[in-house]
């Protein structure tokens, strides 16, 4: 795989990374627009959300939010050596599985993460900017599904 243009990635980071919070918002509301299904797989306290908007305002859906929006930011960081994050990212992979999420959903999330930047930057996200993500949150899943392995990745 294409390494990713690592100044594009970090350049276009700095103006997200001011507000996570934010922007991880709108990454998971374009993803449960995109796929609803996943809505039921956030539970805390064995409270089921009635809808994506009650969900969002949860302060447990809050962190998770956060921790999403830092493995982003340690990506970024190391976009240079991702193989220093391989263990740690199968092991994400391999938490993702264990609470229902089916392997084909990355694909939403990397469609949505592209949005929230898109939303973002405005303008300023060019399709060289587009590519490079792509290649980084490519690189990311294929280390995060080592965590699937030996195991259906419907």
């Amino acid at each position: 795989m294409e390494r990713p243009e690592p100044e594009l990635i970090r350049q276009s980071w700095r103006a997200v990374s001011r507000s996570p919070l934010e922007h991880g918002t709108v990454l998971f509301a374009r993803l449960f627009d995109l796929e609803p299904d996943l809505l039921p797989l956030f539970q805390y306290n064995c409270r089921q959300f009635s809808s994506p908007e009650d969900c969002l305002s949860s302060p447990e859906f809050l962190d998770h939010i956060r921790k999403v929006m830092f493995v982003i930011d340690t990506a970024v960081t190391n976009v240079e050596d991702l193989s220093s994050l391989e263990e740690y990212l199968a092991g994400l992979g391999k938490k993702h599985r264990a609470v229902g999420v089916k392997f084909s959903s990355f694909s939403t999330v990397g469609e949505s993460l592209l949005y929230m930047l898109e939303k973002c930057l405005g303008p300023a996200f060019t399709p060289a900017m587009r590519a490079a993500w792509s290649q980084l949150y490519g690189a990311v899943v294929q280390a995060m599904s080592r965590g699937w392995d030996g195991e259906d990745r419907a």
